[in-house]
Formats: structure tokens, C-alpha cells, sequence
């Protein structure tokens, strides 16, 4: 299949950028919520413990943040090797507490199932609005849940309503350097799978480190996290070989417009997560667009993710939505 990107979608946003960025009040931007909320939604790596984006800036001391998202997303992928097309929803929701100046820790649970979302037609008329090549998807009936990869003998059909994951995650985070505008931290996670009955019934114990940074110029906010994921022990049913080890590498942009309103720009780059030689044993690409909308303890996040440069090894498109508190 040819290999397209996303990226001129966004070149006609650019003006408009350029215009807010202009006229836009110079308040510093908003620290304390930092990167969106949000997990990557390619096939492989949405069901294990992969590294997320986050800040290298800390809470307040002794804040407390409450958190939960619902992300819906379609997943197409269609190689030589392998034929995937199904919907995945996911609901996440946690806790985040900066018990000193120096240390943090966040306690979260995710569950990613197969449901229908209907996104199908969004994806084409998506695609169709974009130029985008379909990949085939109109030649196939809408709504299926098909997972077929004859060399690795997984054929699983019809598996809607089953749970793809269901993880609890702590992660612990040591604050490095925190100036006005400069923060780095690190971090390590520990992660616990757990399927108890379905297609993909299975458990796991799984660890990540990931070094964190960001730098603030007015209203302007740039993030970066390396990650290093350990998923040695790591058993399920009809999933594909998997690395024991993988890196990850996320950046973010971060714009705050008025008081009250930010836009986002994500990237992120995910090592190939199989351990043979099909495609998805290459790297997998995200995008996100988001905006958050600011109130006096809380904040509503809005966002799209879209894969780029592979087709066939991350998901067609995923939206999601995102509310968080802190006192």
C-alpha cells in the first residue's frame, strides 16, 4: 500500500495560527495541566505499556489533579502480512498528586475495548475531504472486527465487546530542575495487565522510565519525554510476537491563545513493537491536534490523533475527549 502523510492537512490552519499568535495577549501560559491527557491508539502499542507525553514542569506542591478521557478510534490496517479492521474504545481515568516540590505520583486505570462507534463513515468522508487513499477500506463492509494474520495463526472474528486491555499504571515522577522556564523530571512506571476472559484473555507486568522536559516562552510551551518500555513477561492471547524492550519519543506544542484557551500540536514516535519482520516491527507515527478550554478549577480537552507515514501500523484516526480538575 502507498505510504501517505497527514501533514498537508494542516498547512491550511497555518494563516490562522499565525494570525492568533499575533494578536494574542502576552500571559504566560498555564503550567499546571501541561501536555493533553491521552494514549497512543496504534494496534500493538495501545495494548501494553507504552510512555506518554508529559510535562517536565511540577504541580504546586501538595496538588491534587483528578482526570478521565473516553477516546474512540478506528483501526485499518491491511499489508501482506496481515489484515486488521475494528474499532477500539477506550476510558481512562486517574489520579495525579504532587506531595512535595520534588516528587509526584499518579495513579491511573485504563480499559481499551472492541466496540462498534460507527466511525467508519466519519473515516471515509474524513479521508474523501483530505484526498487521502482509502487503503481499500471502501471494498469492505462497515462495522467489522477482524483480526488476521495467517503467519503468526491469528484469525479472530466478531470479537466485539470483548476487552482488549484493562491496566492499572503508578507511576512516580522525581522533579530534576524546576525554573521559570525550564523544567526536567524523570519518571518510572509500573503496569499491571490483566484480561480475564475473551479473545484476548492474558496478564502482565510491565515497567517504563521516561525523562521529561519543557521550556516556556510566554505564551508558547514546548514538551518532550524519552521513554524506555520493559514488557519481558508479557503473555496474551492471539496477539503477534512482541519486542521485550522499545523506546519511545513524544514533543509537544503548546499555544496559549486568550485566558481561557490552548491549542495543541502533538508528535509521536513509537518503536516498532513486533518482534519480526512484518510492519509492524517499524516505527509508528502519531499525530494530535487538540485544544483545551481553561475554567477555574478545571479544563475540558478536545482532541484528534491520526497516524502518519505508515498506514498499516497504527489507527486510521481516533477522537477523544477529556476532563480534568485540580485543587
Amino acid at each position: 500500500m502507498g505510504k501517505q502523510t497527514t501533514f498537508i492537512s494542516f498547512i491550511p490552519a497555518l494563516p490562522l495560527l499565525i494570525t492568533t499568535v499575533v494578536f494574542a495577549p502576552t500571559a504566560w501560559a498555564n503550567k499546571d495541566y501541561g501536555p493533553l491527557i491521552s494514549y497512543t491508539q496504534a494496534p500493538l502499542q495501545s495494548v501494553r505499556l507504552t510512555p506518554t507525553l508529559r510535562s517536565g514542569f511540577s504541580l504546586e506542591e501538595n496538588k491534587v489533579e483528578v482526570f478521565a478521557s473516553l477516546t474512540a478510534a478506528s483501526i485499518w490496517a491491511n499489508s501482506h502480512d496481515y489484515h486488521l479492521d475494528y474499532y477500539q474504545n477506550q476510558l481512562q481515568t486517574g489520579l495525579k498528586w504532587q506531595l512535595t516540590t520534588a516528587w509526584q505520583v499518579e495513579f491511573n486505570y485504563r480499559w481499551l475495548y472492541a466496540a462498534n462507534n460507527h466511525l467508519d463513515k466519519i473515516t471515509i468522508n474524513y479521508h474523501d475531504l483530505l484526498g487521502l487513499d482509502q487503503a481499500g477500506r471502501t471494498r469492505k463492509e462497515r462495522h467489522q472486527f477482524d483480526i488476521y494474520a495467517p503467519d503468526h495463526d491469528i484469525n479472530t472474528r466478531d470479537f466485539s465487546g470483548d476487552t482488549l486491555t484493562s491496566a492499572f499504571t503508578l507511576y512516580t515522577q522525581y522533579q530534576i530542575i524546576d525554573f521559570e522556564n525550564h523544567g526536567f523530571s524523570f519518571g518510572v512506571s509500573l503496569y499491571h495487565n490483566n484480561v480475564s476472559h475473551g479473545a484476548f484473555e492474558g496478564s502482565s507486568n510491565e515497567q517504563s522510565a521516561q525523562f521529561n522536559y519543557a521550556y516556556q516562552l510566554d505564551i508558547n510551551t514546548f514538551y518532550t519525554s524519552l521513554g524506555f518500555a520493559n514488557q519481558s513477561n508479557r503473555e496474551v492471547e492471539n496477539g503477534f510476537s512482541h519486542k521485550k524492550t522499545t523506546w519511545s519519543w513524544m514533543s509537544g506544542y503548546q499555544l496559549s491563545l486568550f485566558e481561557n484557551h490552548e491549542l495543541h500540536l502533538e508528535y509521536r514516535w513509537y518503536e516498532g513493537a513486533e518482534g519480526g519482520d512484518t510492519e509492524f516491527s517499524e516505527a509508528a507515527n502519531e499525530i494530535m491536534l487538540g485544544y483545551r478550554y481553561l475554567m477555574q478549577r478545571s479544563a475540558i480537552e478536545i482532541s484528534i490523533i491520526e497516524n502518519i507515514f505508515n498506514m498499516d501500523n497504527s489507527t486510521d484516526v481516533a477522537f477523544q475527549l477529556a476532563y480534568r480538575h485540580q485543587w
